[in-house]
């Protein structure tokens, strides 16, 4: 088993890229993800909400918003077996708002990560990592949580050499 945990947030669907609505097969943060799988030979893990949002874009973002304003905590339709083998966990997810979306939330608030190392990553259009970073230190005390990536999602399927320099 590699002590590396790649645990991430996509959403596929209609999603907004470099100012315009498209048709995405495979959500942006799943990209980045599956890049940092190949460098580091993680374990790949991806969140999903029991409760999946709107396929359309913007009745996604006003389901994504209300979630946030009420601090839910949607349901996750599955979890690690545990996170105890795991030393690294890069966690991904789209910024939301200038965070990360409730789910991951839901998720951080599931295990104990005293002692693991959280590599945080995002895909945005523009807003960065927003309080993600300060979030996850909130939530995970016990954690070091390390500088994070913002990735521009248009600009996603050409970054392997950006995450490579990252991880290293």
């Amino acid at each position: 088993m590699s002590n590396t945990l790649v645990v991430f947030y996509s959403r596929a669907d209609e999603n907004y890229v470099s100012g315009m609505l498209k048709q995405l097969d495979i959500g942006n943060t799943e990209v980045a993800a599956g890049i940092i799988r190949e460098l580091t030979d993680g374990e790949l893990f991806k969140l999903e909400q029991v409760q999946s949002y709107s396929k359309d874009y913007n009745e996604c973002i006003a389901e994504a918003q209300a979630d946030q304003k009420r601090n839910a905590r949607p349901e996750l339709k599955r979890y690690p077996d545990t996170i105890e083998g795991y030393d690294t966990i890069y966690l991904g997810f789209p910024n939301y708002w200038g965070t990360m979306p409730m789910a991951v939330f839901t998720f951080l608030e599931h295990f104990d990560f005293d002692g693991k190392i959280i590599r945080p990553f995002c895909t945005h259009e523009g807003s960065g990592m927003g309080s993600s970073v300060n979030d996850i230190k909130r939530l995970c005390p016990g954690a070091k949580v390390e500088e994070g990536l913002a990735i521009r999602g248009s600009s996603v399927k050409n970054s392997k050499k950006d995450i490579e320099n990252w991880i290293k």
